[in-house]
C-alpha cells in the first residue's frame, strides 16, 4: 500500500500542467532578490579569490525611511571557509542604494589561523 502511494506521489508530482518552472520562479521572485543579487555581486568583488558556496536571506528591517536587507554568503578560499554578512541599505520608497556593508564571521569553533 505504501509502494503505491509513493508511486502516486511521484507521478502527480513530475506530472505538471502549469506554467514552465521559468515563469514560475519569475511570478514568485521574491522582493528581495534585487538586493540579493548586488549581495553576491558586491562579495564576489570584495573577495574574488573565495568561491560563494551557500547563502542565506536573513530578513530586513525598516529604520528612518531607509531598508536594511542581511544575507549571510559562506565563502571558501582555499582550504579556509568563512562567512560574510553584508548588510545592503537602501531608501525604501526610491530603492535608491545608500551603502554595502560587509562583516567576516568565523564558523563554530573555527580560529583566525587556518
Amino acid at each position: 500500500m505504501i509502494k503505491i502511494a509513493i508511486a502516486i506521489g511521484l507521478f502527480i508530482a513530475s506530472y505538471s500542467p502549469h506554467s514552465p518552472i521559468a515563469e514560475v520562479v519569475q511570478e514568485g521572485t521574491p522582493a528581495y532578490a534585487k538586493w540579493s543579487r548586488l549581495a553576491i555581486k558586491q562579495t564576489q568583488a570584495n573577495y574574488p579569490q573565495a568561491s560563494i558556496i551557500d547563502y542565506l536571506y536573513m530578513g530586513s528591517a525598516q529604520n528612518d525611511g531607509a531598508t536594511i536587507a542581511t544575507f549571510r554568503l559562506w565563502l571558501r578560499e582555499g582550504k579556509r571557509e568563512y562567512g560574510v554578512v553584508v548588510r545592503v541599505t537602501y531608501i525604501t520608497e526610491t530603492e535608491k542604494l545608500e551603502s554595502v556593508k560587509f562583516h567576516e564571521i568565523l564558523p563554530p569553533g573555527g580560529s583566525e589561523k587556518n
